[in-house]
């Protein structure tokens, strides 16, 4: 079993090391919920085809540990270069005003 501490550096690590992060209920390609469908659906929308996910049904800590690490509670969760940027709803409302756009020009996922 890993250590808070532990999970708060990878989870730190993931954010970091990878332009575009989704934390999500399930995969890019079958995701477990109608919100993470959602949070991937605009990200493709988006011109953004791979970016890092983690699946929070397979790795609890994970699960328990993110929404401690953005003090946020639901998922999914997106980050953009380190950076929190929200939930579904946020990710939504962003991409209808052109700022997830924006947000996401010139970001391109290691592969």
């Amino acid at each position: 079993m890993e250590s808070i501490m532990d999970t708060q550096q990878r989870i730190k690590d993931q954010v970091t090391g990878n332009p575009v992060v989704l934390y999500m209920k399930g995969t890019p390609q079958f995701p477990q919920c109608g919100f993470s469908s959602l949070a991937v659906q605009v990200l493709n929308a988006c011109g953004v085809q791979d970016f890092f996910s983690v699946n929070v049904l397979t790795e609890p800590e994970i699960r328990q540990g993110i929404k401690e690490y953005a003090n946020w509670p639901t998922i999914p969760q997106l980050y953009v270069n380190g950076e929190f940027v929200g939930g579904s709803d946020i990710v939504r409302e962003m991409y209808e005003s052109g700022e997830l756009q924006k947000l996401l020009q010139g970001v391109t996922q290691k592969a």
